[in-house]
């Protein structure tokens, strides 16, 4: 067995398992696995700027007359209506990896076709607002002027024997057609991309005049060339948002006033765009150029070009050419072009240049987010802390935090013998490893916020970068750690305990289920009960079942399409405030304080304090005798103070006690804590 082949078979068997644990087979009614898998495909396409986006929507109908035959799995149509991807979806749920024919390729490519006919017919005026079609019909027929490029993908579990299909056309309307088979997953996850080579001598009219300098330090050597607009057009066209991989967000469409100012420029005023727009700053891998004197080159060919600032310039005037006809012949774009020297510096420098580079939108800090210390040191927490054995017979196991998609599957590889691998297996379960988008979701719907999961993976994972920067990021210790697995527990707990019922509403009714008794608890579910028992209690579990199908019931009747009204802030605001009546007991799994997490070390350290204390009132030993118990050092002179006095200290008591500072109660702090912990 080659290497790659055992690589690809690893693949396949966890994307087998992250589709089954998207699905919860324990009780109730699972969605479709085609479904969960084709969420799965969709996060991995999002995650690297293979799609900007995708709701899911699985629905297959039979030709009607001169109606064709259709599929759809998920669909995504941007802000400005002129690009629409179209996703279908071919599960075939083999144990090892099969092959997909030339004619089951064209066969759902041609399904996918059907559906895209359907809907600009106007097909959608046929059906009823709650089918599953409809917004998606809907929406591509209001967008039909506007639009002017169609992408049809199939996501498939198998690996397609030929991608080699008769590429139909629909007039008036660029498609084109995407594949993504198990190898080129699995080529994706491990970071595999492929690299845009731009021949400017043999594809694009001939070299492009630059001027050249190089650093002093001979890190990276930058080059100013003037690029035809036509041409930049051409390049996006052909590659799109592959373009922009590191830029730190995909184009944000014509409504804002940057780019309806772009539009407007192109249209009126083109001979002036030079002098208006800043251009773009773009990186790449290495250069080919022709040399001349003082400076002056020709850009004959560049490898792994990225647009890293820029993006709504570039999008801007393809649109512009493509939607509004315009003429862009005489328009000339100035482009920064950055070679680094050193290729393993380009993810340390090349996110900063994408920062400090763009003046035109305002940076977020939502769009770094995922490489922040944030996630960072969760995801150093994940790998160090272990969950309590759940019996006398289990070992403990990890919360597998997976900041960088394909990190667990590598992980799971570099261990080398199988012996080995199933050791960590079992010491790091698929079961309970989390992403970022999950780990969104969970800190979303403790915040009463389940409108906002409802949006999607991504949009919902933006908005808590987002929220974090407005409101600070919490404290990652142990304590954060821990209660996020708590909240993971609590959500999976709800997801399996959903009416059998839920269809295609289950992950609305779910997330409505469990905001709605976060709001309800005051916050005050205790997290550390879970985390220490690694389920929810009974009386939990019942409070989840009665709240889950009150959700289920109050979305079915929403008017229009349930899915559409479940992600409006209002529609959230009026289940919020429904009473639902919940048996006494369920009230035994709340605490005696709310879970919210610290903003600030000394927040966090405070409270620590008020939690580690109240267990220590009525401890008559001495500060010494405690930390001779525990194996722990003292603060000096404190040796000799009674452990419950002190514990009757409040935060601001403990912070004003004479001979105290803040080293010194850190000290106290963390002595009591790990008392509290034995």
């Amino acid at each position: 067995m080659t290497e790659s082949l055992s690589r690809l078979e690893l693949f396949a068997a966890d994307l087998k398992e992250e589709v089954r644990i998207k699905c919860q087979p324990e009780t109730g009614t699972p969605p479709l696995q085609a479904e969960a898998f084709t969420s799965v495909a969709l996060e991995h396409l999002i995650e690297h700027n293979e799609a900007s986006d995708g709701t899911l929507c699985a629905w297959e109908d039979q030709a009607r007359g001169r109606t064709p035959a259709a599929k759809l799995s998920a669909w995504s149509l941007s802000g400005d209506g002129a690009t629409l991807d179209l996703f279908v979806t071919l599960y075939l749920n083999e144990d090892a990896p099969t092959l997909v024919t030339r004619a089951d390729t064209e066969q759902q490519f041609k399904l996918l076709r059907g559906f895209l006919r359907r809907a600009l017919d106007g097909w959608h005026t046929k059906l009823e607002p709650s089918f599953p079609v409809f917004e998606a019909a809907r929406q591509i027929y209001e967008a039909r002027e506007a639009l002017t490029t169609a992408r049809l993908f199939l996501l498939t579990d198998g690996v397609v024997k030929s991608v080699e299909i008769e590429q139909e056309q629909i007039e008036g309307l660029e498609l084109r057609y995407v594949m993504w088979d198990l190898d080129k997953l699995s080529r994706l996850q491990v970071g595999e991309r492929e690299v845009i080579e731009l021949d400017f001598v043999n594809a694009y009219g001939g070299p492009v005049p630059a001027l050249e300098t190089a650093d002093a330090t001979g890190e990276y050597r930058t080059f100013l060339a003037f690029l035809p607009a036509p041409v930049l057009a051409r390049i996006y066209g052909e590659h799109g948002q592959r373009l922009l991989e590191r830029n730190v967000r995909a184009f944000l469409q014509a409504k804002g006033k940057i780019n309806k100012g772009l539009q407007k420029t192109l249209q009126d005023e083109p001979h002036r765009f030079l002098a208006y727009n800043n251009g773009l700053c773009c990186t790449a891998a290495s250069v080919e150029v022709d040399a001349k004197s003082d400076g002056h080159v020709r850009l004959r060919a560049v490898r792994d070009f990225q647009i890293v600032n820029g993006g709504q310039t570039t999008a801007s005037i393809f649109h512009a050419l493509k939607r509004e006809k315009t003429d862009v012949g005489h328009v000339v774009v100035q482009v920064k072009l950055t070679v680094l020297t050193n290729p393993e510096r380009v993810a340390d420098i090349v996110p900063l240049i994408s920062k400090y580079a763009n003046s035109q939108n305002k940076v977020n800090a939502a769009d770094f987010s995922a490489n922040g210390r944030f996630h960072l040191e969760l995801e150093k927490l994940s790998r160090t802390v272990w969950a309590p054995a759940v019996s006398g017979l289990d070992r403990g196991t990890h919360w597998y935090y997976e900041r960088a998609r394909g990190s667990y599957l590598d992980d799971k590889m570099r261990q080398g013998t199988p012996a080995r691998i199933r050791d960590w297996e079992k010491q790091n379960p698929s079961i309970q490893k989390f992403t970022k988008t999950d780990l969104a979701k969970y800190e979303q719907l403790w915040a009463g916020l389940p409108h906002l999961v409802c949006r999607g993976a991504e949009k919902n994972f933006i908005q808590l970068a987002q929220r974090h920067e407005d409101e600070g990021e919490p404290v990652v210790d142990v304590n954060y750690f821990k209660q996020v697995v708590a909240k993971m527990i609590l959500f999976k707990a709800a997801l399996r305990l959903a009416p059998k019922d839920s269809g295609s509403l289950r992950a609305q009714a779910v997330a409505y289920t469990v905001a709605w008794l976060v709001e309800k608890s005051g916050r005050r579910i205790d997290l550390n009960q879970l985390w220490e028992r690694q389920s929810v209690p009974e009386t939990l579990a019942a409070a989840l079942t009665s709240v889950g199908a009150k959700a289920l019931a109050y979305i079915k009747a929403l008017p229009g399409n349930p899915t559409e009204a479940a992600k409006k802030e209002e529609t959230w605001q009026k289940f919020h405030s429904t009473p639902i009546a919940l048996d006494a007991p369920w009230e035994r799994a709340l605490g005696a304080h709310a879970f919210v997490a610290p903003r600030s070390d000394l927040e966090a350290v405070e409270r620590e304090w008020d939690r580690a204390r109240q267990s220590l009132l009525s401890d008559q030993r001495t500060i010494m005798g405690l930390a001779v118990r525990m194996g722990r050092d003292y603060p000096p002179n404190s040796g000799g103070w009674i452990v419950g006095q002190v514990a009757a200290l409040t935060w601001k008591q403990l912070q004003m006690k004479p001979g105290f500072g803040p080293k010194k109660v850190r000290q106290i702090v963390t002595l009591f804590s790990a008392a509290t912990e034995r």
